[in-house]
């Protein structure tokens, strides 16, 4: 997964070692020597993650934090915080200024690459929501998406086998009016998430019984607890475990001894991103379910696929694969057998695409019998892949009538992918389009691709 990063310092040797550590890990790595240049490139460039140094002279690192948060443009862009003060209360003004995290020279790399990998993973997902947020504001659907929610009563899972340092974390949770509960051990951890929804769970790293990092993965197989923030504590002789935990699934982490303000800062920050993400899940879900949902299949529907990628396309050049699928002889199944019968096949196909996708994917029924798959941060190989499962898949199912045998179904589909070649979003579908054709031509039932790739069956 490649990302746009800047890296803010005012000591070029410290900037272009960071750009070749990140350059190597093939993301794309720019360099600005203050806070104004600072402002000016993420304004204009748009990149994925900030690493902004607090030690700069004019404009130090905090006020150039507080500047990319106050603009709308910048504002969801994450910041991590680089200095080599190592003080707690330097922690704690950068994050009140806004940044998503804060690290200490000398730079650990495989621990700024783990967070770079996971702030990164967390922006394209706010990045899509907030995609369809203004998909809905463009068709006339209020939305409150850019109020501050507040965090009282928010239910906090506290996971601690030490029962000093668990009541020193509920204590400081408590006074952000949080509704904390605490699991004393992994048995009874998953005893306690079975019961109930959380929208923050403090996890300790130092369960002397059991292995924290695999009760991290179970929260973040099951589909109850996917999306629910996590925030690690962790001692000093820990570091080593963090960017594993973080691969697992963590969010955030604090190291003891546990400054309670910051702890409160970080949960606060973790349990508003999970409102705001729920929040915005729910406006999506009310307004697609009045007016962008196709009432067949299911599906969105024309109206929405248009303006969801005219929103894409009109910010920077989009980084997204496009699969357009058809049912093979569909006008065949409904003169044979019906029309109720080619409904139940729209519908089946519709609920069997929509099972293999990401929450960030977009499903929308783009005719009588052609779907199109849009897949946010894929490219050419994997959408490939992901049609040719999806073909797969279909040509297994049958769809029963009411009398006589069941009727087997197969697609053809055209995968295609953007770039500076596809400028727009008619420029994709003509492409996907394009590639779909070439797949009946060549017999139906297969995946044809634009850029002419080999037949992917």
């Amino acid at each position: 997964m490649t990302a746009r990063i800047l890296i803010v310092d005012d000591v070029p040797l410290n900037a272009r070692l960071l750009e070749a550590k990140l350059t190597a890990e093939y993301y794309q790595a720019a360099c600005a020597a203050d806070g104004p240049a600072a402002l000016a490139m993420a304004d204009g460039w748009q990149p994925d993650l900030i690493l902004l140094d607090v030690m700069m002279p004019g404009m130090d690192g905090y006020e150039t934090c507080q500047r990319l948060k106050a603009n709308p443009r910048t504002t969801h862009i994450p910041i991590v915080m680089v200095t080599a003060l190592g003080e707690p209360s330097e922690r704690i003004r950068g994050l009140e200024a806004g940044a998503d995290d804060f690290l200490s020279k000398p730079v650990e790399y495989d621990t700024l690459l783990a967070r770079t990998r996971g702030l990164v993973r967390l922006k394209r997902l706010l990045d899509e929501w907030r995609a369809r947020a203004e998909t809905m504001r463009a068709l006339g659907f209020a939305s409150d998406m850019g109020r501050a929610p507040s965090v009282s009563g928010a239910r906090v899972l506290v996971v601690e086998d030490w029962n000093e340092g668990a009541g020193h974390l509920i204590e400081a949770l408590r006074r952000e009016d949080l509704d904390v509960t605490w699991a004393a051990d992994v048995r009874d951890a998953d005893r306690l998430l079975a019961r109930g929804q959380h929208d923050l769970i403090v996890l300790s790293l130092s369960l002397g019984n059991d292995d924290a990092l695999s009760l991290a993965a179970r929260i973040r197989a099951k589909e109850d607890t996917r999306n629910t923030p996590l925030l690690l504590v962790a001692e000093h002789d820990q570091r080593q475990r963090l960017p594993q935990a973080l691969d697992l699934g963590g969010n955030d982490w604090v190291m003891r001894p546990v400054d309670a303000y910051e702890l409160r800062l970080r949960a606060r920050n973790q349990i508003r991103r999970k409102i705001y993400q729920d929040r915005l899940s729910a406006d999506l879900g009310q307004a697609l379910n009045l007016a962008l949902v196709d009432p067949l299949t299911g599906a969105h529907n024309m109206r929405y696929l248009e303006w969801h990628l005219r929103t894409i396309f009109a910010g920077r050049p989009p980084d997204l694969a496009l699969i357009l699928l058809d049912i093979d002889h569909f006008k065949s199944v409904n003169d044979r057998f019906g029309h109720a019968a080619g409904d139940r096949a729209l519908r089946l196909i519709a609920e069997t695409i929509r099972a293999d996708l990401r929450s960030i994917d977009t499903l929308a029924r783009y005719g009588g019998e052609e779907f199109v798959v849009v897949l946010p941060g894929t490219d050419l190989n994997d959408a490939i892949t992901i049609a040719e499962r999806l073909r797969r898949t279909i040509e297994t199912l049958a769809v029963h009538q009411i009398c006589g045998d069941p009727v087997s179904l197969t697609v053809s589909a055209g995968v295609t992918t953007s770039g500076p070649s596809r400028a727009s979003m008619e420029d994709l579908l003509h492409a996907a389009d394009r590639a779909l054709y070439q797949a009946k031509r060549d017999g139906r039932n297969r995946i044809a691709a634009s850029p002419a790739v080999s037949d992917a069956t």
